[in-house]
């Protein structure tokens, strides 16, 4: 550790005085926060047309029912079939409900009563909540049928949504995005020190001066922790208080365990600058490894959705492990003694990072 507190001061030093370099790392990730937090993953108000061939009291009910659940909004009447699958083509709605001639006579009679209805699935989350919409209309219907002839069901289910009882999309998106983010500006703020120091020439003056490549490593990624971590406090803030996100569990063991993820992030970053010969290469090279943590972490897809190959890379992510941790904290209220296997993974790619990159910069400075 000799001459860690020279490299320190001069890295803080240098930090600081890079004042729209610092309020990019800043800026950006509240802005994302903001932006993802106003977004509505649950779809509402789906365009959705009718043909109704019956125009009887039970159909009127059946669209009404429809409608009921908020997921579909009825924009127009159809007068045709071929009117109907054009409005789909178009893009024009995105459910189309046929209803049957003999639908109210079919119901009056105890027969079965069909009912088409046709989703666009170029959206599959939409089409999705729009298929669990339209089977939801029909499983009420069906059981009211039942009530009404006094059969009971042969199974009632009893569901009970834990810990997002409203199902509301911050509440799922924001914690995970807190990794997301933390690796936007952890990663490429320190991608740029060592580059730095060699397109300024300083490189060769470090590589004389009796510092040994531990205190130049920790000394470089102190500083920008220091900024991560107040990146990480704005955004804890703007989603507890901004956002109405609760915290379940422990904040204070949430702060303590970010530590560990941003020590591997900057580690990554300082690994990727000792890599690269320019500002550009190692923006590009740290890009390279954002986009992975976006897709293979489990903030968008589930993991276990992935190929066998591809979930072999997600647990080398830092972002994989942090995910689970601040979801756990977060969403679940969840303690320490539940979270120790992504914390010794993450304790585990922070020293291999951190080795790897003292190994790379004594390359750097031979």
């Amino acid at each position: 550790m000799n001459g860690f507190a020279a490299v320190f001061r001069k890295e803080l030093t240098q930090m600081t005085r890079d004042r729209a370099t610092l309020l990019f790392s800043i800026i950006v990730p509240v802005f994302e926060l903001i932006l993802f937090g106003v977004i509505d993953m649950n779809a509402k108000n789906i365009p959705t047309i009718v043909f109704d061939q019956s125009r009887t009291e039970e159909s009127r009910r059946l669209i009404d029912q429809f409608t009921a659940t908020t997921l579909l909004r009825v924009t127009r009447q159809a007068a045709s079939r071929d009117e109907l699958q054009h409005a789909i083509v178009a893009g024009h709605a995105q459910v189309a409900v046929e209803i049957p001639p003999d639908y109210a006579r079919n119901l009056a009679m105890g027969r079965q009563a069909g009912v088409l209805v046709l989703i666009d699935g170029s959206d599959s989350s939409v089409a999705s909540q729009a298929l669990s919409a339209a089977n939801g209309v029909v499983l009420t219907n069906n059981i009211e049928k039942m009530v009404s002839a006094r059969l009971q069901p042969p199974i009632e289910a009893h569901p009970q949504m834990l810990f997002n009882p409203d199902m509301r999309s911050a509440n799922l998106l924001i914690p995970g995005l807190i990794a997301i983010l933390l690796t936007f500006s952890g990663t490429i703020l320190s991608a740029f020190a060592i580059v730095k120091e060699r397109e300024r020439g300083t490189l060769e003056q470090l590589m004389v001066t009796p510092v040994s490549p531990l205190a130049v490593v920790l000394g470089k990624i102190l500083p920008y922790m220091g900024v991560a971590y107040f990146t990480l406090l704005i955004v804890l803030t703007l989603m507890r208080w901004g956002f109405q996100v609760p915290i379940h569990g422990s904040l204070t063991l949430l702060l303590m365990l970010s530590s560990v993820y941003l020590l591997a992030l900057l580690s990554f970053g300082l690994l990727i600058s000792s890599r690269a010969k320019s500002q550009m290469e190692a923006m590009q090279l740290a890009m390279g490894i954002m986009l992975p943590s976006v897709l293979l972490s489990g903030y968008i897809f589930p993991i276990s959705s992935l190929p066998i190959p591809l979930r072999m890379i997600s647990y080398v992510l830092p972002a994989t492990h942090f995910i689970r941790i601040a979801r756990g904290v977060v969403i679940r209220g969840a303690t320490f003694a539940d979270l120790w296997q992504p914390v010794c993974s993450l304790l585990a790619i922070s020293t291999v990072l951190i080795a790897v990159s003292t190994r790379a910069f004594k390359k750097t400075v031979v």
